[in-house]
């Protein structure tokens, strides 16, 4: 017998399946999968960063628990599991995942071979980057939608101060699409969006002069071809990404293969697993051992050893072929526009975040005058209670109720309803002789702070100026220099294409260098005296110098791309690192087809001479440098000149050029000076005139804080020895000196620079070659 309270509903199984497949396929793209083109983030994303502002998790503040954050998230605006929002939160903390990461994490989040701890065990905090998405939240810039049960409310999209999508890209699997966005420097994205304010009409050739490919965490290098170019314009194609590798000698009579640097998202673990098994399978032949010497310390670091007899750039292409140190990442640029998903290239990425930035100014910028035309209609009536006041005492004694007193004042005093009971409210100790002085100032104030916003308001040109002068702001705080080398279809390095490059005239030109190392090139030689520090290289526009780094590299950069400029305006050229695309420090120049003879010296006190030109490359290995050694000094040296080593111990040697005979790039070089302890911090080339600049301080003091003592020793003064002795000592500590932190070797007339550029007060010089120094004012950081 049928139940009477039983319902049973006879629907069509095809519709029924139809519209639930619909409403699960809206579900995954609009809310779980694909981010919104204004602020980058997809909603677990967006909730995560909200939620822990409103938490107060600033990067002043101490980290709480992870297990803390996902439950608030979960309990408040996110309708889904703990694992997701966990794992969103895992991947917004890793620094090899975002290019700039939004969340500071403490503990085990993971590693590219191993996934982080759990929730309980880890700890989280904001970013400093994220403070930038959650910007002016509390002025009304952007619309709030209530939660999943209606009860609280939560943003649309975030404010997002910095273009965060192109910045940290983007990865998600929808139903029927998917999204997968390439990240960006911080620093190269700014510049476009500035040259889209300048020029709304700006060709994507002109945007990728300034923003030349991506830029991945892990750094890496990207081989850009047509794959890039279509990717950009259409939002949809391919790029290779291949594994930082360099030959060096990594036993005796061992040559190896050193990774330092992999491909996106590629963990050392899974490279050495698949060359073990295509040795095994016999696709690969040549290699000798694998080890993995990657720590915390001193970061990726994966040496291929390689069996004597067979030829290195053989075996890596090899390894480009069977194993991840090459990758293809395929870009697919698809995000929610005005709510629906839509494939973007690189311009309309921009003008979707440009609008939405103006939208924000523009409302923040209604906010803040709606705030300050009502503070000022307050303090209007503050005003004239305060010069009326025996009046105002007077009406509201006499009046029978608050209500009474408050209309009263309106009808005497021509005030409105709220600045009547403003003054109702205010403290009879407000009403002073000073309390008009400090009215009219915050009147006047604020008149001018409102005559500027309307002024803003009432042009889209101002407001786009100001949002100009705040990316410049983000860009100059937060960024940093490329990671990833780019390298076109031809094999050259791209740090800056440029559209005319093949236009160039071969004209003369000089590349200057600042005493802190900045560069820049000029048409016309530098003569004032007072640039006397500048060294100056004379050069063509069609040449290519050499940036020789700590590592031992030679970087190859055409003079053409180096920036123009002229010497008033060095401190605001870009380091030579970020010309060149590096985390090393840059400690030399060189000319690279010169046929000069060049001596190079390291930290452990190996010298080294090799012959010029440069073999036709981007970049070239000048030494094999031992373990924990590095290059600090290299010159010209030809067989007439004297080399000299300056140790941070104090100890000076000086020998002749002609005791090192010139040796192939691949060589190590030979011993140079003696040092039993401490390390070389000074290598180069004198005159007879040269003088010795010497700075110590204390090793226990911090970086520029103890500006120590100098002393100046002319170079004649000190003996010349045979290569690989010890040196002489070249100068006296002082009382709670123990090194030297800073040397060099520099003009007859010499001039001491701070860490600016800044020209400091230098003492005599010292006739004694082994007396102290005397105190100077600021911290050294060249001598000319």
């Amino acid at each position: 017998m049928t139940n009477p309270e039983e319902r049973i509903v006879d629907i069509d199984v095809a519709k029924e399946m139809r519209e639930s497949f619909l409403e699960y396929s809206y579900s995954v793209i609009y809310s779980r999968a694909l981010p919104d083109a204004r602020d980058g983030l997809k909603p677990v994303q967006r909730r995560i960063v909200y939620q822990m502002g409103e938490m107060g998790l600033r990067p002043d503040k101490g980290h709480v628990k992870s297990a803390r954050v996902t439950g608030e998230v979960m309990g408040k605006l996110h309708p889904h599991g703990d694992g997701a929002i966990y794992d969103a939160l895992v991947r917004m903390a890793q620094p090899f995942s975002l290019r700039i990461p939004l969340i500071d994490g403490h503990g085990n989040f993971g590693s590219l071979d191993d996934g982080p701890a759990a929730a309980r065990y880890t700890e989280a905090r904001l970013a400093p980057a994220a403070l930038l998405l959650n910007d002016s939240l509390d002025e009304d810039v952007v619309d709030f939608q209530p939660n999943y049960d209606a009860q609280l409310s939560e943003p649309e999209v975030l404010p997002a101060a910095f273009p965060n999508l192109l910045v940290n890209g983007a990865a998600g699997i929808a139903v029927g699409m998917a999204t997968n966005m390439a990240p960006h420097n911080l620093r190269e994205v700014i510049a476009a969006l500035i040259l889209l304010i300048d020029n709304p009409a700006v060709t994507l050739e002109e945007v990728m002069q300034v923003l030349p490919g991506p830029d991945f965490p892990t750094g890496g290098v990207a081989l850009i071809a047509e794959g890039l170019l279509e990717a950009y314009s259409q939002g949809k194609g391919t790029i290779k990404t291949r594994a930082k590798v360099a030959v060096e000698t990594v036993g005796p009579r061992r040559t190896g293969l050193v990774v330092t640097e992999l491909p996106y998202l590629v963990g050392p673990e899974r490279v050495v697993d698949k060359i073990r098994d295509a040795v095994n399978s016999k696709k690969l032949e040549g290699i000798h051992n694998v080890v993995d010497l990657t720590d915390r310390e001193n970061g990726l670091r994966l040496v291929i050893e390689l069996k004597t007899g067979f030829d290195p750039e053989s075996v890596l292409e090899a390894l480009y072929r069977f194993t991840p140190l090459e990758e293809t990442f395929g870009i697919n640029n698809i995000a929610l526009v005005a709510g629906r998903p839509q494939q973007l290239g690189v311009i309309e990425l921009l003008e979707v975040y440009l609008g939405h930035r103006m939208e924000v100014v523009r409302r923040r910028s209604t906010n803040r005058l709606d705030r300050r035309n009502a503070r000022l209609h307050l303090i209007e009536g503050l005003q004239v209670a305060v010069l009326n006041i025996d009046e105002v005492i007077e009406v509201i004694r006499t009046s029978d109720t608050s209500d009474g007193a408050r209309t009263r004042l309106m009808q005497v005093f021509d005030l409105s309803e709220l600045q009547a009971e403003h003054i109702l409210e205010l403290r009879l100790r407000r009403l002073t002789r000073f309390s008009v002085i400090e009215l009219k100032a915050e009147a006047d104030q604020l008149r001018k702070e409102i005559e500027a916003l309307q002024a803003l308001l009432s042009s889209e040109q101002r407001i786009k100026q100001q949002i100009r002068r705040e990316l410049e702001e983000v860009a100059e705080k937060y960024g940093d220099a490329r990671r990833t080398q780019l390298i076109d279809a031809s094999g050259m390095v791209v740090v800056r294409k440029t559209a005319v490059a093949t236009e160039l005239e071969d004209e003369p030109t000089f590349v200057c260098i600042t005493p802190s190392g900045k560069l820049y090139r000029t048409a016309t030689p530098p003569m004032d005296p007072a640039e006397s520090h500048l060294r100056i290289l004379p050069t063509t526009t069609r040449s290519d110098v050499g940036l020789v780094t700590n590592d031992g590299i030679a970087h190859a950069v055409h003079v053409s791309d180096l920036p123009v400029s002229t010497p008033g305006l060095t401190t605001q050229l870009p380091d030579p690192e970020s010309i060149i695309g590096t985390n090393q420090r840059v400690v030399g120049l060189i000319s690279w087809r010169s046929e000069a003879t060049y001596a190079l010296g390291t930290s452990q006190g190996t010298v080294k001479r090799f012959t010029g030109p440069l073999p036709d490359k981007q970049e070239v290995s000048l030494i094999a440098l031992k373990e924990l050694d590095e290059v600090v000094g290299i010159a010209e040296a030809g067989d007439d000149s004297e080399l000299t080593f300056i140790t941070n111990e104090a100890n000076l040697l000086v020998f002749p050029a002609s005791s090192v005979r010139p040796q192939g790039l691949p060589a190590g070089g030979m011993a140079g000076i003696n040092i039993p302890t401490g390390r070389a911090i000074f290598f180069g080339v004198g005159s007879g005139d040269s003088v010795v600049a010497t700075v110590s301080n204390s090793s226990m003091a911090l970086g520029g804080t103890d500006s120590g003592s100098a002393k100046l020793t002319q170079l004649a003064a000190y003996p010349r020895k045979g290569r690989g002795a010890m040196g002489v000592r070249c100068h006296k500590f002082l009382k709670g000196e123990d090194q030297l932190y800073f040397a060099a070797i520099a003009s007859s007339a010499p001039t001491l620079f701070d860490l600016d550029d800044n020209p400091i007060v230098a003492p005599t010089v010292d006739t004694r070659r082994d007396g102290s120094g005397a105190g100077i004012s600021d911290y050294v950081g060249s001598a000319y």
